[in-house]
Parts: C-alpha cells; sequence; structure tokens
C-alpha cells in the first residue's frame, strides 16, 4: 500500500508501485491539468511538485510525473496545479505573471511552467532572474514562446526578490498567495504517514529502481508490473558526507543533492556551471548517482564526470572497485544481479577539476561528446591528473594512456597537443544521429583543450 498526500488529500492506493505519477493522477483521481506530452521527461507538460520531510521542513523539487512511480511518492505531497489554485478561481502570483508577460501561447505546456516557477517559488534556491529562468529549463514551448516566458520568470523573481533566506520560502509563498494556506500544516501531515507507514521491502526485486527516470524511457510498460525495490528513499543511501580524506556519495543522491551540498561547493567552485549543463531541473531532482552509473550510457555525463575523479564503487556487499574497472563492454558490467551500488568515493583533495559537454541544445538534451578531467600541479608540473570523455567509445572511457602521459609533465602549448594525439589513438567514436565519427574526433580534441583553457589559460593552435 503506497500512502501519501496528493494536493489536500490524503490518498491510499494499492496499484501496481510501479505505476506512473502521471497516469495515477489523471486516470485514477481525474486531475487533468497535468498533461502528457513525450513520457520521456523531455517536454516537461506533466511537472508536478514533489514535497519530501526534511529534518524540520519540507524540502519542495519539481519532477517529471511520466517518469515517476508511485513508489516513490510514499508518504510525500504530490502538488498536480490542482493543489495550487485558488478556491475562488483566481489566478496564483505565477499564473498571473504568465499572463501579464503574454507566456501562454495554446496553453498545453503551459501548466508545466506554472508548476516548475511554482517551484522556484518555495524551493531552496536564490531568488534572482537567473535562477528563475533556470527553473523552468526543463520545460518546452513548442509555441517559441520562450522570451515571454522568460520575462514572467523574471517578473516572479522580481516579486521575491525581499527573500533574503531560502528558508522562510515557503512562508512567504503562502503569504504571497503563490501556494494555497494548506501548505502550511504538510510538514505534520508528513510526519504522521511517516509514522505510521514504514516503506515495505520488495522480496526477491527483478529490478532496483533508483530515480527511474532512464529505466521508464526505455521499459515503461514493463516496469508498471516489475517486482522492484525502490531505493530511491532510503536514507542510508542519500548522504553526502566527508569521511578522512574521502568524500563518500550515497548511491540515490540525485544531481540535484551534488549542486545544493556545502560539501561538493566548497571542493568544487564551479559547480553550478557545470551541473547546469546536465540534463534539466526537474530530471536532476529526479536522477540518481547509481543509476547514471550503471545506466552504462556511453555519453553519462556524471558518469565521466567521476571517471575524472578517479572515484571507487561500493557494491551492497561491501565489494569495492574503481569506477573505471565497472565496464566490461556497452551496457555490459562488473557486477553480479544480486549487486546495487551503495556508495560512491573519491578523495577529497581536489585541486583542479573541469567539465564540458557540448550537445545540440544547452539544456535537457544528452551529449554528442563530454570529457572531465582533474589535475594536481606544482610549479607547472602536473603531478596527478585523470581525464575521461563519452560519447567516443562503447563505454564512458576513462583517457588510460593520455593521462599516464600527462603525468610528470609541465604545463605548455607542447604538452597539450601531444596529449591530444595520444588521446585521439584511444577513441573510437561512430558516426550516428549526434555527429560523425570525424567530427566527434575534432569536438573532444577541442573539449580537451578547453579544460586547460579554463584552469590556466592556455590555448594551442594549429
Amino acid at each position: 500500500m503506497v500512502e501519501f498526500i496528493l494536493n489536500n488529500q490524503t490518498i491510499q492506493t494499492d496499484l501496481p508501485a510501479g505505476t506512473t505519477v502521471l497516469d495515477f493522477v489523471r486516470y485514477d483521481e481525474n486531475l487533468k491539468g497535468t498533461k502528457i506530452g513525450c513520457r520521456e521527461g523531455d517536454c516537461g507538460a506533466c511537472t508536478v511538485l514533489v514535497g519530501e520531510l526534511n529534518e524540520d521542513s519540507v524540502k519542495y523539487r519539481s519532477m517529471t510525473s511520466c517518469l515517476m512511480p508511485i513508489a516513490n511518492a510514499h508518504c510525500k505531497h504530490i502538488v498536480t496545479v490542482e493543489g495550487i489554485n485558488k478556491p475562488n478561481n483566481e489566478l496564483t502570483e505565477v499564473q498571473q505573471a504568465i499572463v501579464d508577460a503574454g507566456g501562454t501561447q495554446c496553453g498545453f505546456c503551459t501548466v508545466g511552467f506554472v508548476m516548475s516557477l511554482t517551484g522556484f517559488c518555495i524551493d531552496e534556491t536564490e531568488k534572482s532572474g537567473e535562477m528563475a529562468i533556470s527553473s523552468i529549463d526543463g520545460n518546452i514551448c513548442r509555441c517559441t514562446g520562450y522570451k515571454s516566458i522568460e520575462r514572467a520568470a523574471e517578473l516572479v523573481s522580481s516579486q521575491l526578490s525581499v527573500v533574503s533566506s531560502q528558508n522562510n520560502s515557503l512562508e512567504i509563498a503562502v503569504e504571497k498567495g503563490i501556494v494555497p494556506e494548506y501548505f502550511s500544516g504538510i510538514k505534520n501531515r508528513l510526519a504522521e504517514l511517516s509514522q505510521k507507514n514504514p516503506k515495505s521491502k520488495i522480496q526477491n526485486p527483478k529490478f532496483v529502481v533508483g530515480g527511474g527516470t532512464d529505466l521508464y524511457v526505455q521499459r515503461h510498460d514493463e516496469m508498471v508490473y516489475a517486482p522492484a525495490e525502490n531505493l530511491f528513499d532510503n536514507s542510508d543511501l542519500r548522504g553526502i558526507e566527508e569521511n578522512g580524506e574521502f568524500i563518500e556519495i550515497g548511491a540515490s543522491a540525485t544531481v540535484t543533492d551534488l549542486l545544493v551540498s556545502p560539501v561538493m561547493q566548497s571542493i568544487f567552485p564551479n559547480l553550478y556551471k557545470h551541473l547546469k549543463l546536465v540534463s534539466s531541473t526537474p530530471i536532476r531532482n529526479m536522477a540518481t548517482l547509481a543509476g547514471n552509473f550503471v545506466n552504462a550510457s556511453p555519453i553519462g555525463d556524471m558518469t565521466v564526470w567521476f571517471l575524472a575523479l578517479d572515484a571507487t564503487i561500493v557494491f551492497n556487499n561491501e565489494r569495492e572497485i574503481h569506477l573505471s574497472e565497472l565496464y566490461l563492454g556497452y551496457k555490459t558490467l562488473a557486477k553480479t544481479d544480486d549487486e546495487f551500488i551503495k556508495t560512491i568515493r573519491f578523495r577529497k583533495k581536489v585541486q583542479h577539476f573541469n567539465f564540458e559537454k557540448v550537445s545540440k541544445r544547452t539544456c535537457l538534451d544528452i551529449s554528442s561528446v563530454n570529457s572531465a578531467i582533474s589535475l594536481k600541479t606544482e610549479n607547472n608540473k602536473i603531478l596527478e591528473v585523470h581525464a575521461a570523455a563519452g560519447g567516443v567509445a562503447p563505454i564512458p572511457l576513462y583517457l588510460k594512456k593520455t593521462s599516464a602521459f600527462l603525468r610528470g609533465k609541465e604545463i605548455s602549448d607542447s604538452t597539450i597537443l601531444q596529449a591530444n594525439e595520444i588521446l585521439q589513438t584511444e577513441i573510437s567514436p561512430i558516426s550516428d544521429v549526434r555527429g560523425s565519427a570525424e567530427y566527434k574526433r575534432l569536438l573532444l580534441r577541442q573539449l580537451f583543450t578547453a579544460h586547460f583553457v579554463e584552469l590556466f589559460g592556455f590555448s594551442t593552435e594549429r
């Protein structure tokens, strides 16, 4: 039995745990404001808000309901557009801003934009125009009304600019009528639900599911009835903490968890700049690190990121291997069916790190080619280096030969050019919809050079 709060109503359902939240709210609860679009997490028409009890507050994040199994709604607050509407049919502040800025076109996508912007109003992000626009990076307007929607986002942020601390965002939003008064009582209601509804374990699960952002694209119909153990809400797998010389990250930590982590922010000064390139806000709110790793996509952004950190992974049986050892071939992993990732570990002393990605559109797109590098240097000499690339081999590729060559070398134009030649011998790109093999070779050459431009100001010419 799954129990959660849907808008202002407590819901119990014994539907299959793999039923998507989108199908439940539309077909079982007849809440048709949440739209069916792509069913792949791309368009944002099905965006809902998900509130989760977090210590002494409720943390809200936007998510695509088409990829969210109802099991992941257990003991949470699921908010559709009907749940933010005012009882007297007046528009909310967000809805009014979109109208005032002319942000509605055909209207099909509008609900998703409304929910994403409402989520921005009550989440922990800075209430600036830039962050308001960033919050809608997972929503697609088919009528090309982006500029008017961006103006609406900036209007919303200006109304919230008086908020100096994100800790009171929800209270301010209730006071301003952005969300209804009943939001103030959700914390206590979720606490009661959690106390009486401990999450049950599935015996002999066929699948282990994190955020579901890939499985529900590839195996949507199968996942509805699959005996899956959902690890997304396992508190033992969500932490990000220092442990001696290492940073240890729970396998179910999401990309957004990394983004807001003070630990990660202290290590990676360009964390927002880099992670903004990864998918979109709703997907970053759902996608787990372990899911990205075991999906084994040759262009997995976070996989390439952690390959460059020389990360190790710890399985549930405590077996530990380097992440680079996980990939035996295309979609073939060095793990048994009984093993799942429990922890990701990397050394916290990261001196220089950079991540680069090129895709057909800036947000909400998979990479054509991506690359990451971490280096330790002294007196312009490379002491340690780990480089990785995606989209250029059947697996996410740790650039072993290139990294070995760079160790002990002076940072110079000549070194970078020589390393690029070695790099070309390690990769084996293929031509596909994201570009020709020749294009990908050239692209990785440019991205690899960009690491040194970004980190050390070098520029090489040939």
